[in-house]
């Protein structure tokens, strides 16, 4: 049991750092490049999510001590594991082709933001099982998150003219194909969601 608690804390720490440094990378890489804009960088949901997972490996790998039992660590670590899984799959299905171009600078970050640390995250969802009960319903409240993302992207984009990624932006398509995205994404993550919550549920 010890070594068990003792691999999941390095787990944690090694994949919270490797995170931080791809971060680290990106900005200076783009810094560099005279291509680094605050308030557009932290506007990628992608580094939103990664920013969460890596505060909450690195807080749970130093911290060391086991959280399946308490309630808001579980609703928060379900949340990230959400928003990361979102990350990968969302890039894999629809912005694949897009990294040259796209937030990432160097492309073995690319690899870590989209891949890797969903992953891990996942892993560590797996590795350290929630044990307490949970009621779809809170479940629900990871969508919160999401949603927010998305109005506040439309609103900025609607101020600033740049939108994080296409599916965001009305200007090709119209806001009716954005509603439309949108939607099909909702669904996908309420399903996502149903999946983590379901050893979660209250028999």
């Amino acid at each position: 049991m010890q070594e068990q608690k003792a691999f999941i804390r390095y787990y944690r720490i090694l994949f919270g750092l490797l995170g931080l440094s791809a971060v680290i990378t990106e900005i200076a890489v783009l810094t560099e490049r005279s291509l680094f804009v605050p308030s557009n960088f932290f506007s990628y949901f992608t580094i939103e999510s990664n920013l969460f997972a890596i505060a909450l490996l690195l807080y749970l790998g130093i911290e060391g001590k086991a959280r399946s039992k308490n309630m808001a660590f579980v609703l928060v670590r379900g949340a990230v594991t959400l928003y990361m899984l979102m990350t990968c799959v969302i890039f894999i299905v629809l912005l694949s082709g897009l990294e040259g171009a796209m937030l990432t600078a160097v492309p073995w970050d690319n690899v870590v933001l989209h891949y890797i640390l969903p992953i891990a995250i996942l892993g560590d969802w797996l590795l350290d099982k929630p044990v307490v009960k949970v009621g779809f319903k809170k479940a629900l409240t990871w969508l919160v998150f999401p949603i927010i993302y998305v109005v506040y992207s439309l609103l900025r984009g609607g101020f600033t003219g740049w939108y994080p990624y296409p599916f965001l932006n009305p200007q090709p398509h119209g806001y009716l194909y954005v509603f439309g995205m949108s939607a099909i994404l909702l669904v996908g993550i309420v399903i996502t969601t149903w999946l983590l919550w379901r050893p979660l549920r209250k028999k």
